[in-house]
């Protein structure tokens, strides 16, 4: 047999490689191993066998890593599904099912020196009734200070070896057996003193695993499942019918914010579960995942691991081992947990299922959302697609009949949805003479919210502490020398920041251009909203959560858990704040700038707009006492601002569809966005001119293109970038055409192109 073999180098190929006798048998699809390319020996995974190959003379498997495949049959059929769909090369699809942590040979498990209480003969030392047991006190600072002694377990040793006592008391109270240097820390005995003890036959030390979990320090309370509403137990019985249907069909689950979607999701896992199936639950933001495992923790325990990018490389590789293994039965995580090795897979959720962050931005540019659907299929697993502001492609999919749908119209115990205010910033702007920070409708609920001990969140969808900075006499704009974008000033270290390249320079003491020293901030970011809540409200309690504020491990769930304990009375943040939380003592939200996402030049931007302010609005009113949402905005009457202001989702689809109709737009039409950069923009003008001349010919007259025409942001890290943009009713109308015009197409030195099928932003 041949072996087709992907190799951790880009090649956008399978190589052929002959099976030796020896492991002929060992070898199987998804399988690890090593392999001679060129001068060099590199890692590689089996994707498929052939009973013969082009090739005369195939060099042999060198040898095989792992005693079991590290893909399953079903994974590998998604990357080459993926590789072909998203025109992405099928190293690279394949390479993307598992983490950098897991793929890299030097990848390892941690070893630490284990220390074991030795059996006694026949007597087992950690069996020893607990009638016998006696109590030791110990006088170290570093040892408990009473330790459970059972005497017949062992010979104590003489009084002159206090140390050794020590240890083996902490032995036996913690089952007879720590690693050593957790014995060292709860004992207070040092290595010599274990050593001394093994010399007498009384412990073994021996090297073994030490699994990194990123949840050891992290203690939760058990829970019980909660009586369900009948909403969520028709969702519920929803779920469990598409868990034992031979070819589940996906699930819509539109359950407006807090109508406990959550638990319904619990539940349904817990079913999974008791027919001994997996699970994958997906989540958007990092900022969701802390309160998001504390809910799944509580009732499933260990039996979750977690995958997402704040973990570190070793974390990362033993939670990705215990699924792999079948220790852990869920997986947690962002976009790339779709990927997980969950045993037996039954269920894949996908919370908030509209965000554009389950979107890949580079090769192979999946969204997870739309490879769960695929991945649910090739396993024949159920796959939950919840949010209470699907998006549009779901609507429709659920409205043609390509997905079921589960309405959840109503919040737990039937709370009132909060009231939303519109403000109008122009009418404040006239009345105050000057443009503010907060109206005084806000500041007056705030005040209020305060008097009453209640939490409020403020959000904007900007970081830093000023937009800009501008020179009023000659119109000069401090803007990245690599990016067309205006640079963000942040106050802590007084820096201007491009937030495209991450460029920092230092604030200028004059204009560049005039020379005067009378600088102006413009616009408003999230650290000038925190400095403006200082002053306005002196008294409150503030913390601010974006990109700045959570730059370090555990920041996000350092930052909630404070919010949750009543530690910080106003939260202030972007929009990793705006979905998903449950805080129920937050009574108001206020929205500082309603219109950052509503002028983005994007087609999107309506939907993006309402979707985020229906979402934000949710975090309030999920306890006792109703919410009330201040929306502040220059554009009081636009479509997607009132819709949301009415929690009106079918009123603002209906209206949006019929605009995408007629433009064919997704979700009435796939689009396909390719991406020409480079560092000269001549150059990148004219390689994209003669592609899309190529490209043209090859198309049919269903398909629609645009451009080439330089991109909204027309430069980014020092590369200048043109973009053609292609609609089409499917997928493979303009992929296929697409693959034809590469083959054989020179793209000249400097000059680099992307496929995005299926893109979420054109920017």
């Amino acid at each position: 047999m041949i072996a087709k073999v992907v190799v951790d180098i880009a090649a956008d190929r399978e190589f052929d490689y002959s099976i030796p006798e020896p492991l002929n048998a060992a070898v199987k699809l998804g399988s690890r191993v090593n392999v001679s390319f060129g001068s060099r020996q590199v890692q590689g995974y089996v994707v498929g066998f052939a009973e013969g190959s082009d090739r005369a003379a195939l060099k042999p498997l060198e040898s095989l890593v792992g005693d079991k495949p590290y893909i399953a049959e079903s994974l590998i059929k998604l990357a080459r599904w993926m590789a072909d769909y998203y025109c992405a090369p099928v190293d690279v699809a394949v390479q993307s099912v598992l983490p950098g942590a897991v793929r890299r040979p030097a990848a390892r498990f941690k070893e630490r020196l284990f220390v074991k209480m030795v059996e006694d003969g026949s007597n087992s030392k950690l069996q020893t009734p607990s009638s016998n047991i006696q109590h030791l006190t110990l006088n170290d600072e570093h040892s408990p200070s009473t330790l459970h002694l059972p005497p017949s377990t062992f010979h104590p040793p003489p009084s002159r070896a206090p140390k050794q006592a020590a240890a083996l008391a902490a032995l036996t109270a913690h089952g007879g057996s720590l690693f050593l240097h957790e014995l060292v820390k709860l004992s207070g005995a040092d290595a010599a003193a274990v050593r001394a003890l093994e010399k007498k036959g009384l412990v073994s030390i021996e090297k073994e695993q030490d699994l990194r979990n990123p949840l050891l320090s992290h203690h939760v309370l058990p829970t019980e499942p909660l009586a369900l509403m009948p909403q969520q137990a028709a969702a519920l019985d929803a779920i469990r019918r598409s868990l034992d249907a031979p070819a589940p069909v996906p699930l819509l689950l539109h359950g407006v914010t807090g109508s406990g979607k959550t638990e319904v999701y619990l539940q349904a896992i817990a079913h999974a579960l008791s027919q001994d199936k997996g699970a994958i639950v997906l989540v958007p933001e990092i900022a969701l995942t802390p309160q998001t495992i504390e809910r799944f923790r509580g009732r499933f325990g260990d039996t979750i691991a977690v995958l997402h990018s704040s973990l570190s490389d070793g974390e990362r590789h033993d939670e990705w081992h215990r699924l792999h293994e079948g220790v852990a039965r869920i997986a947690i995580g962002a976009r790339s947990a779709v990927f997980a090795p969950v045993r037996r897979l039954g269920l894949i959720v996908v919370d908030e299922e509209h965000e554009h962050t389950y979107k890949q931005e580079e090769a192979p540019r999946y969204n997870a959302r739309d490879l769960a659907v695929m991945r649910g299929r090739l396993d024949g697993c159920a796959v939950v697609l919840g949010s209470a502001t699907p998006s549009l492609e779901s609507y429709r999919n659920a409205k043609t009949g390509k997905y079921e749908r589960a309405l959840m119209p109503h919040r737990v115990d039937h709370r009132s949805m909060p009231v939303m205010r519109i403000v109008d910033m122009r009418v404040e702007a006239e009345q105050t003479g000057h443009v503010t920070v907060f109206s005084r409708e806000l500041v007056g609920a705030v005040r209020q919210r305060l008097q009453r001990a209640e939490q409020v969140i403020l959000f904007l969808n900007r970081r830093g502490y000023a937009t800009s900075l501008v020179c009023p006499k000659c119109g000069y704009v401090a803007n990245c020398g690599h990016c067309s974008v205006a640079l963000t000033y942040h106050r802590q270290g007084e820096s201007l920041k491009c937030h495209i390249c991450g460029g920092i320079v230092r604030v200028p003491s004059c204009c560049p251009g005039c020379k005067d020293p009378a600088y102006k901030l413009a616009g408003i970011g999230t650290q000038r909203v925190e400095a403006a809540v200082g002053k306005v409200f002196p008294g409150a309690r503030v913390a601010r959560m974006d990109t700045d504020s959570t730059a370090t491990k555990d920041a996000h769930r350092r930052i909630l858990g404070e919010f949750r304990t009543g530690k910080v009375d106003i939260l202030v943040g972007t929009q990793m704040i705006a979905k998903g939380l449950d805080f129920p003592n937050v009574t108001l939200i206020g929205v500082v700038n309603a219109d950052l996402s509503l002028h983005m030049p994007d087609f999107r931007a309506g939907e993006r707009t309402f979707q985020l302010l229906t979402q934000v609005a949710g975090r309030a009113g999920r306890g006792d006492v109703p919410g009330e949402v201040i929306v502040q905005t220059y554009t009081p009457f636009h479509v997607a601002i009132q819709a949301a202001r009415r929690l009106d989702y079918d009123g603002f689809c209906d209206q949006e569809l019929a605009f995408r109709k007629e433009l064919l737009y997704p979700p009435f039409a796939h689009l396909v966005c390719i991406g020409i950069r480079g560092g000269a923009e001549d150059k990148v003008a004219a390689c994209a001119a003669r592609f899309a001349d190529r490209l043209k010919g090859l198309l049919s007259k269903e398909v629609v293109m645009d451009g080439p025409t330089p991109a909204p942001l027309a430069k980014a890290k020092n590369q200048f970038r043109y973009q053609i943009v292609l609609r089409a009713r499917t997928a493979r109308l303009v992929t296929d055409p697409i693959k034809s015009a590469q083959r054989g197409f020179k793209w000249p030195a400097g000059v680099h192109h992307a496929v995005d099928v299926d893109a979420v932003s054109l920017m």
